[in-house]
């Protein structure tokens, strides 16, 4: 059978959404090509903002209007929250939730044996429906591993999901569950397949992966450890780590390791202590720069990016301020930025605490978009002249003139270009930045 995939959100999704077609293609399914009408459109949603779910649902609509007939299977964590919302949506077969993804081929061998028939009532298969908050039952959080590979050299790993955290803004627990991993030892074995079918660069990724080892007495340190030890031509990148999570010693390992790039994204959501206690972050700002100024000692040349909300509610202009002088103060190279959205059944939508206007929210995002703008020019100026590394991942630009050029990243994440040539795609580089 044709079959697509679109996947929205964060990386664990894309990892999540590769490994399902990679067990789809290995029964002898067929992705779709570009422009051609799919027997099954996967749609895998993300649920992190009301934008995240209007998203989602523009996505199902037009994957109804170009593949009429399609069987339209919805997953991810939209499909999590919101599973009788996203099965009203015309054209949708069946709502598979964030932790049942791991059904859906068996759902495609069941469509295969109907041959062809009609689309039928749409089914939901999500972990606790019946809970009104969506909340993943203890019998619904299992762990499953995935890596991708929708590409010939980056691979995103998943090493861990869930999140014990429950931050006021926060829908990610009630859709991912408890916090839980698979074991070193099988994690470490998914890396080397990885890297033996071309993998040349794998990202670590999860809900909350600095809280590896909870189901499994292990810990993040460990891991690092374990995957630094693998042979092969290969590099890893920490993905997002909470601040509270990422130790010195793991800073202080990933500065003389092996394979380990100098490059952290790490979350900081608010540079204002209140607007902190207000989010029940588990950190303070202290505690934060404390991290950054760690990073910056042992890794002077290290990438940082970090993710930054605004306009949650309590957040006075003052607070904002303050969080301005805060982050633009910090050796940081490139800041997430995105608005506070309400979100039903979370703790902040019941507080008494005055909101922020949309236009002001955009105001404030403006602000630290221009903040990230000249931090991530400074960087790429500092670095000019510099040695490096560079993964040549693609060739699919041109120059001014219209001469191919090839694409990729340096260890501490600087992208640059260089004319194309075929044979360095997938190889390390030393280069003069």
């Amino acid at each position: 059978m044709k079959i697509t995939f679109n996947t929205l959100g964060c990386k664990l999704n894309f990892a999540e959404s590769s490994a399902i077609g990679k067990q789809l293609f290995a029964r002898g399914h067929q992705k779709a090509k570009t422009g051609e009408k799919a027997d099954i459109c996967i749609l895998n949603t993300c649920s992190v903002t009301d934008v995240a779910d209007q998203k989602g649902r523009q996505a199902i609509r037009r994957l109804h209007r170009d593949n009429p007939g399609a069987h339209i299977i919805v997953t991810g964590c939209y499909a999590q929250l919101k599973p009788e919302e996203v099965a009203a949506i015309e054209g949708v077969d069946y709502v598979v939730g964030a932790n049942d993804k791991h059904r859906i081929p068996d759902i495609v061998a069941s469509l295969e044996a109907m041959e062809g028939d009609a689309p039928h009532a749409c089914e939901i298969e999500v972990t606790d429906l019946a809970n009104p908050k969506g909340r993943l039952s203890e019998g619904g959080m299992t762990f499953h591993p995935y890596y991708s590979r929708d590409d010939r050299t980056r691979c995103f790993l998943k090493v861990q999901d869930g999140c014990d955290y429950y931050c006021t803004y926060c829908t990610i627990p009630m859709a991912r569950g408890k916090s839980r991993n698979g074991t070193i030892d099988d994690t470490v074995r998914m890396a080397q397949q990885a890297i033996d079918e071309g993998a040349k660069e794998i990202v670590l990724t999860g809900v909350n992966i600095g809280d590896f080892g909870r189901s499994t007495g292990e810990s993040f340190i460990d891991l690092v450890k374990a995957l630094d030890n693998v042979e092969g031509e290969v590099r890893y990148r920490i993905s997002s780590c909470e601040p509270n999570l990422l130790s010195d010693e793991v800073i202080e390992y990933v500065a003389h390791s092996r394979h380990f790039a100098p490059h952290f994204h790490i979350p900081l959501q608010s540079g204002s202590n209140e607007v902190l206690k207000i989010m029940h972050r588990r950190y303070n700002r202290e505690l934060f720069a404390e991290r950054i100024q760690h990073i910056k000692k042992v890794m002077p040349g290290a990438f940082i990016g970090v993710d930054c909300m605004v306009g949650v509610r309590g957040e006075t202009e003052e607070m904002f301020n303050d969080y301005v002088k805060f982050i633009d103060g910090l050796p940081v190279q490139q800041l997430h930025v995105f608005p506070y959205s309400e979100r039903a059944h979370t703790r902040m939508v019941e507080m008494d605490l005055p909101k922020v206007k949309p236009q002001e929210q955009k105001r404030r995002v403006d602000v630290l978009m221009q903040i990230s703008k000249q931090h991530l020019e400074a960087f790429y100026r500092d670095h000019q002249g510099d040695k490096a590394i560079v993964l040549w991942e693609s060739g699919r630009e041109k120059d001014a003139d219209g001469n191919a050029l090839m694409s990729g990243w340096t260890e501490n994440y600087i992208r640059v270009t260089a004319p194309y040539d075929r044979s360095c795609i997938n190889t390390f580089e030393h280069i003069t930045i």
